[in-house]
Order: structure tokens, then sequence, then C-alpha cells
């Protein structure tokens, strides 16, 4: 496994937070379009580099699955970040589950699982796009 071999990998986390980030870019939202990509794309960047150490550096601690659970850590700082309370109203929360996506497809797209990283994409935008206007009809 080399590095170039990896980089179709970093591109389906780009297009997976594009996808993400620009749902919330259009509705305004603090963590919007490049917040989405650059999550994505560095979870599968640390999914891929965790892969190289295993395969390239015998000794190293290469482990995926750690790699994984540190990351979806750290995101939820993040993503604690974006969640705002004023008085009875609390807003941030569907930002802070898509950052949460981003980074869980990123993490899915750096380990080379294309198709369940598009399934999960897909299915992420129908329920921020699709679930939001259902939720907005019901609240008449």
């Amino acid at each position: 496994m080399d590095e170039l071999t990896l980089v179709p990998r970093l591109v389906a986390a780009f297009a997976i937070g594009t996808a993400l980030g620009l749902e919330r870019e259009r509705r305004g939202k603090p963590a919007g379009l490049r917040t989405h990509v650059l999550v994505a794309v560095a979870s599968a960047l640390l999914m891929s580099l965790s892969e190289l150490m295993r395969a390239g550096l015998p000794d190293a601690a290469g482990d995926p699955v750690r790699m994984a659970q540190g990351v979806l850590a750290g995101i939820g700082f993040i993503g604690a970040g974006t969640i705002l309370r004023q008085e009875e109203h609390i807003t941030g929360i569907t930002t802070a589950g898509t950052i949460w996506m981003a980074a869980s497809l990123g993490l899915v797209a750096g380990a080379g699982f294309y198709i369940l990283a598009v399934a999960g994409t897909v299915l992420s935008v129908l329920a921020i796009v699709a679930l939001g206007w259902l939720d907005r009809w019901l609240n008449l």
C-alpha cells in the first residue's frame, strides 16, 4: 500500500463533506461547507494514515480502530461548540450531528469502504433536507 492509492479516499471524503456542508451553509449555520469538508477529509486522512502505519511500519502502533475512536471522541468537542442555549431555546444540535456524521463518513471513506460512505452520505442528506421539511410541515 502506497500513499497514492489512498488519495481517492481523501477525494471521496471531500465529496462527503461537501454534500453535508452545502446544506448547512445554505441555511447560514456557523459550521458550514468548509468545516464539514475539513472534518471529513481530516478523518479520512487519519484513518488512511493508521493503515499506512500498520502496513509500512510494523513496529508502530497504527491501529484503525483506535484512530477512529480518537477522531470521534475529539469531534464531540467541536460538535458541542456548535450547540447554544438561549433561555428555553436550543440551537445547533443538527449541525453538531452533521459534524459528527462528516467525521464518521470520513473515517469510512478513509478505510476504503466507498459504497458504505456513499450510502451514509445519501441517507444523511435525506435526513437533514427531507426530514427537515417534514419536521417543519408537522409543526404547523
